[in-house]
């Protein structure tokens, strides 16, 4: 597993589901939920989605943020 500053700037659906030790389909089933509903944003490249790392952080700097309020 790589750190966060080991990942490239832009990652995929792989990248992320290695870093936080999910599967890719679930990594996928998060980039169909809006962000306002804890999905995680996203961006198209042709068929395939992408994620810049800033977001990723922030994505999970907000998940942990939800769950202190209770709101997960």
């Amino acid at each position: 597993m790589k750190k966060m500053d080991e990942l490239p700037e832009i990652l995929t659906a792989k990248h992320i589901a290695e870093y936080l030790g999910i599967s890719r389909r679930r990594v996928y089933e998060l980039f169909q939920l809006k962000p306002k509903h804890g999905g995680i944003p996203n961006f198209d490249i042709g068929f395939s989605k992408r994620v810049y790392k800033e977001d990723l952080k922030n994505w999970i700097e907000n998940r942990k943020e939800a769950k202190k309020l209770g709101i997960s």
